[in-house]
C-alpha cells in the first residue's frame, strides 16, 4: 500500500529527527549518542540549551517539516508529558504521532498504526524503559494487514480539512463550499468536462505559489525572487514533453481558449481562413464560433459529420481543404464520441500546404494513457486544457514543435497575458506527475470501458446514441425518441442529484438554448471508482427519470438511488483506486 509506505527497514537510508522542548532535553542528550552509536543517523532539530521558556509547539512543527519535506525520514519528540508535542505534530495531515510511555505500546503504534513520529514524556519513564520504547520503535514495521490500511485510509480522509483556515476567516464563503462539496459528494456528475482533481493537485492550487508574480519564462524573468517558481515551471514542462512526447511545452496559458488564441497569434494573421469543426457538429466555441473572438479575427469554414454515420467525413474535409485552401486545418472537439484519424487530417493539411492544429482538451487523458491516438507527432500545435480527463486545475496547455514555440510563447506573453499563475503551473505539474503513474492509465482503461457500457445500457433502454456508440469518455443522447428536449431532460436528471448538459446533436433542429440532446460522460464518476454494473445502473435511472418528466415523486425515489450509490463510492482525496 503505497499510501502508507513504511520507512522502518531501510537500513541505512534511515533519518531520525529529534526534539524535545527544555523539560524532555535531558532525555534527548541521553538519546542521541546512543542512537549515533548504533549507526543511525540523526539530526538534532533542538534546543541545543537549557530554556525555561520555549514553547513544545515550536519544536513539533520543526520536525514535521523536516518530515514532511523527507529530509528526515522519522521523529521523535520529548517534553514532559508528550501530550503537547502530540497534539501540535497531530494537527499535519499524513503525520501519525504516537504518545507510547511503553514498550508494548511503541510496537503497536508501529505494527498497527505506521506511526512516523514517536513522542514521549520525560517525566514519567526512567532511562531505561524511556530507551527500551524507542528500541522497540525503530525495530517494529508496519503489518500491512488490510484492516489497518483501511483504518489508516479512513483516518486520512475523514479527518482532512482542507478549509480549516478558511472557515476561521471567512465562514459564509466557507459554508458556501461546504455545500458544493456536499453536492458533488452526494450527486452523480456525468458532464463530460468535468472530473474531481486530486487533494494533491488543489492543494498546489491554493498554495504560496499564488503569491509570487513572475512574468517571463524560467530563467528570464522581469521578477526577482523567481528561483523556485522558475523550478516548478520547468518541472511542468519537463513532465508535460515526457508525458506526451512532445518536443516543447508552455504551461503558462489561463485556460483551453488562452491556449487556443495564443497558437493562433502564432502563425496566424487576422482574416487567415482556417478549417475546423462546427460548434453544432461537436466543435468548440473557440474554433470560429461568430461571437468568439476566434470567429470576430480570423476567416472560419466550418466541417462536419456525415449525416449517414455521424462520424467525421474525411472525405469531405480534404474537398473543403482544396476548395479554401486554408492556412490551418483545426481538429478536436467538444463532443465528438469518436476516435479522430490525425493522419488522416495530416495528409489533407499536407496536400494543400497547411499546418494541422488539434486542441485535446478532451481526449488529453486518453492519448496521455495510449488509449486514444496521439496527435503530437502530426501536429505542428496541440493545444490542450488541463482538467477533463486530464484531471488537473484548470488551465491550458500547448504542445509544439522546438522551432515554433519560441513565437508560442511571446505571444502567450506578453502577447495576452500579463503574469503567469504560479500556484496552477504547480498544480498542472502534480497533474502531469500524476498521469505518469500507471494508475492513471488503468483509470482511462476504466474510463472508456464505463462509457461504453453505459451508452450500450442508455440504447438497450430506448434512447439513441448519436453515431451509434462511443469511443472516448463521452456520448451524445438523441433524445428525440423520448419525446423530450435536452434542456427539460437536463433540468429533470438535476432535480434527481443526476447531472447532465444539454447539447445540440448533428442536424439539431432545436434552438442551441434548448436541444434536442444531452451530453454524457463518465470521468468524474470513473473517478469514484464505478465500473460496468454501475453504468448499468446508471442508465436505468436516467431513464426512471426520462420517462418519467415532470414527476416529482420520480425525482425523490431516484434521489435516493443516487445518494446509496454515491455512498458506496465516496470521492477519493489521495489514494488511486485504478492500480494495476
Amino acid at each position: 500500500m503505497s499510501a502508507f509506505s513504511d520507512w522502518q527497514g531501510k537500513a541505512n537510508d534511515i533519518i531520525i529527527g529529534v526534539a524535545s522542548d527544555h523539560g524532555g532535553l535531558p532525555k534527548k542528550q541521553l538519546l542521541l549518542p546512543a542512537l549515533q552509536k548504533k549507526g543511525i543517523k540523526v539530526v538534532d532539530l533542538g534546543p541545543c540549551t537549557l530554556d525555561p521558556e520555549d514553547d513544545y509547539t515550536d519544536f513539533a512543527v520543526k520536525t514535521v517539516q523536516a518530515l514532511r519535506q523527507q529530509s528526515i525520514t522519522c521523529g521523535i519528540l520529548i517534553c514532559r508529558s508528550g501530550v503537547g508535542m502530540s497534539i501540535a505534530a497531530n494537527r499535519f495531515h499524513g503525520i501519525r504521532a504516537a504518545l507510547c510511555d511503553t514498550p508494548k505500546k511503541a510496537q503497536l503504534s508501529r505494527s498497527h498504526n505506521a506511526s512516523n513520529i514517536l513522542v514521549t514524556g520525560g517525566d514519567n519513564m526512567s532511562d531505561t524503559d524511556f530507551m527500551a520504547t524507542v528500541d522497540a520503535w525503530l525495530a517494529t514495521p508496519f503489518s500491512y494487514e488490510e484492516r489497518h490500511i483501511r483504518r489508516l485510509r479512513k483516518a486520512e480522509t475523514l479527518t482532512y480539512d482542507p478549509n480549516a483556515a478558511l472557515s476561521a476567516v471567512d465562514p459564509e464563503i466557507a459554508a458556501i463550499m461546504a455545500r458544493e462539496q456536499d453536492r458533488q459528494n452526494r450527486s452523480l456528475e456525468l458532464i463530460a468536462s468535468e472530473n474531481f482533481a486530486s487533494a494533491a493537485v488543489r492543494a498546489a492550487a491554493g498554495s504560496v505559489m499564488t503569491n509570487k508574480y513572475a512574468e517571463g519564462y524560467p530563467g528570464k524573468r522581469y521578477y526577482n525572487g523567481c528561483v523556485h517558481v522558475d523550478e516548478a515551471e520547468s518541472l511542468a514542462i519537463a513532465r508535460a514533453c515526457k508525458l506526451f512526447g512532445a518536443e516543447a511545452a508552455n504551461v503558462q496559458a489561463h485556460s483551453g481558449s488562452q491556449a487556443n488564441m495564443g497558437a493562433y497569434f502564432a502563425v496566424l494573421n487576422p482574416g487567415d481562413t482556417v478549417l475546423a469543426m462546427r460548434l453544432d457538429h461537436g466543435g468548440h466555441l473557440t474554433h470560429g464560433h461568430g461571437v468568439n473572438f476566434s470567429g470576430r479575427t480570423y476567416n472560419f469554414v466550418g466541417y462536419g459529420v456525415s449525416p449517414e454515420t455521424e462520424m467525421l467525413d474525411y472525405d469531405e474535409i480534404a474537398r473543403l481543404a482544396r476548395e479554401n485552401k486554408p492556412r490551418l486545418i483545426l481538429a478536436g472537439a467538444n463532443a465528438y464520441p469518436r476516435t479522430i484519424d490525425f493522419a488522416r487530417l495530416r495528409a489533407i493539411a499536407d496536400e494543400v500546404g497547411a499546418l494541422l492544429m488539434v486542441d485535446m482538451a478532451h481526449i488529453a487523458g486518453l492519448v496521455a494513457a495510449g488509449i486514444h491516438p496521439s496527435p503530437v507527432p502530426y501536429c505542428d500545435i496541440v493545444t490542450s486544457t488541463t482538467h477533463k480527463t486530464l484531471r488537473g486545475p484548470r488551465g491550458g496547455l500547448i504542445l509544439a514543435k522546438a522551432d515554433l514555440m519560441k513565437k508560442i510563447n511571446s505571444q502567450i506573453f506578453p502577447g495576452i497575458q500579463g503574469g503567469p499563475l504560479m500556484h496552477i503551473i504547480a498544480a498542472k505539474a502534480v497533474c502531469f506527475h500524476e498521469a505518469l503513474q500507471p494508475s492513471f492509465a488503468a483509470y482511462q482503461r476504466q474510463l472508456v470501458k464505463n462509457a461504453a457500457c453505459l451508452a450500450s445500457e442508455l440504447q438497450n433502454l430506448g434512447f439513441r446514441i448519436v453515431s451509434g456508440g462511443t469511443d472516448n469518455h463521452l456520448m451524445l443522447v438523441d433524445l428525440r425518441p423520448k419525446g423530450v428536449t435536452g434542456k427539460a431532460s437536463a433540468t429533470a436528471l438535476d432535480k434527481a442529484d443526476i447531472t447532465v448538459n444539454m447539447n445540440l446533436i448533428p442536424f439539431d433542429p432545436e434552438k442551441p438554448f434548448i436541444t434536442s440532446g444531452v451530453r454524457i460522460g463518465t470521468p468524474a464518476v470513473t473517478t469514484r471508482g464505478m465500473k460496468e454494473p454501475e453504468m448499468r445502473d446508471i442508465a436505468r435511472l436516467i431513464a426512471k427519470v426520462i420517462d418519467n418528466i415532470n414527476d416529482e415523486a420520480i425525482y425523490g425515489a431516484v434521489r435516493e438511488e443516487v445518494a446509496l450509490l454515491t455512498a458506496r463510492f465516496p470521492m477519493p482525496e489521495f489514494v488511486s483506486e485504478w492500480d494495476d
